[in-house]
């Protein structure tokens, strides 16, 4: 019984998207009203995720959340892009995107004007492959657990090349909280140096207030470095504060985390990898 409600509600919730598959040859919204997002289910499911109404715990699993289950419950007949945008999440995914898209926009109308080559073809196609795998992988760190979460910090940092190793170096406070402080990394083998985290599953901004209590534990610990990360953002006041005191704390917010995990292959596994070959002249030279 229980199973055969999940299923009935999964398809009610699927219904609004799928109509225009349908309709449209396998695009779920008309060309305008998706212009600069992905198309086709998959690229649905991108957008479902980011307005936070649906969530994935792994791979082909997926949950409505409670945003979408208010939703169904609506009863309505299709989900766009204009729908979506009335989620505060959404609209946070837009802003994103569209800043980042702004930082490239004097490249892209070079390229425009003159004519992508194949190189300039496949970085943007790189790109563009990136920007979706950092928001999904940063949706599934959201879904993960608190102790999960600190150990995944601590565990980048290392990755980093602070500390010497998990085993010896980093380690994670746990539930204790220990005024604030998830996580430790010991710079060298005398425990002289050390690093002090915080790690904070957010979907709201964190404001100064947050980062004053972890100074505050830091003073208590008379430390001299701390790292601060979440899932969500800093208010321009809070990192403000940290640039002006002592002691030295460093903010990373989730798509500076999502790009840190990337570089360095924390969660992903590479695909495939693409060699650009050019001439080589003086192979040729007979001099």
């Amino acid at each position: 019984m229980e199973w055969n409600i999940r299923f009935r509600r999964a398809v009610r919730f699927w219904r609004p998207i799928l109509a225009y598959p349908m309709k449209n040859g396998l695009k779920c919204c008309p060309a305008e009203d998706n212009a600069d997002s992905t198309t086709g289910l998959p690229g649905q499911k991108f957008n479902l995720e980011q307005a936070g109404l649906l969530t994935s715990s792994r791979r082909a699993h997926f949950v409505i959340a409670t945003d979408g289950l208010e939703l169904l419950a609506r009863d309505v007949s299709r989900i766009d892009i204009p729908l979506l945008e009335n989620y505060p999440k959404f609209q946070e995914f837009r802003a994103a995107s569209k800043k980042s898209d702004g930082a490239d926009s004097a490249t892209k109308l070079s390229t425009e004007a003159h004519g992508a080559t194949p190189e300039e073809t496949l970085e943007q196609a790189y790109q563009s492959i990136r920007a979706e795998l950092a928001s999904e992988l940063l949706l599934r760190v959201k879904a993960s657990s608190p102790q999960f979460f600190e150990e995944l910090v601590v565990e980048l940092l290392l990755k980093m090349g602070y500390g010497r190793n998990k085993k010896e170096a980093g380690r994670t406070i746990g539930r204790t909280g220990d005024e604030g402080i998830d996580g430790i990394i010991s710079e060298d083998r005398l425990g002289l140096e050390t690093i002090y985290i915080q790690a904070k599953r957010w979907s709201g901004t964190v404001g100064r207030p947050e980062v004053q209590k972890f100074v505050g534990a830091l003073h208590g610990k008379r430390a001299r470095k701390g790292v601060f990360i979440t899932t969500s953002g800093f208010s321009s006041e809070a990192r403000d504060y940290v640039s002006h005191i002592d002691p030295r704390i460093v903010l990373i917010d989730g798509r500076e985390l999502a790009e840190y995990m990337l570089d360095l292959n924390l969660g992903v596994t590479p695909k495939a990898n693409y060699e650009i070959k050019r001439i080589d002249s003086d192979y040729f030279s007979e001099e």
